[in-house]
């Protein structure tokens, strides 16, 4: 089952009422927050809305271990966490609170910038669906 990453690029500035209720129902209220899903067909629907405001790819194994080992916030501070296990459990179906983790991950700002061109409906920078290259960019903001 593929797992979609999800980072929030641009800010609240601009954006209308829909799409910012979509933004905070995928718990992407600030921007470079990240998070992982499974998709399901209403959670694609959501990503078509925001695509512009989002980049977006499948995520391998090995960069979301680092991602949870790294970025990963626990609910209880005194348990510990196994990136490997958590991400096994969250394949079988389990959720992030289940595995005594936030279901969102704050990000930095990626090393070397970021290119957010969107110039009359042509794609120039990593705003929408990234596919491999996700990977990449997610490395650069840890």
């Amino acid at each position: 089952m593929k797992k979609i990453c999800i980072i929030r690029i641009r800010g609240q500035v601009g954006l209308d009422r829909k799409r910012k209720e979509t933004l905070n129902r995928l718990r992407l209220r600030r921007k470079y927050s990240c998070i992982v899903i499974m998709p399901s067909k209403e959670q694609l629907g959501m990503l078509e809305k925001i695509r512009n405001f989002v980049a977006f790819g499948e995520i391998k194994n090995n960069i979301f271990e680092k991602l949870i080992e790294k970025r990963g916030q626990k609910i209880d501070k005194e348990k510990k966490i196994d990136a490997k296990k958590i991400v096994e459990e969250l394949e079988k179906g389990k959720k992030y609170e289940d595995l005594n983790l936030k279901p969102f991950f704050r990000l930095h700002p990626p090393r070397k910038g970021i290119d957010t061109k969107f110039h009359f409906g042509k794609k120039k920078g990593v705003l929408g669906n990234n596919k491999e290259k996700i990977n990449e960019l997610i490395k650069r903001m840890l």
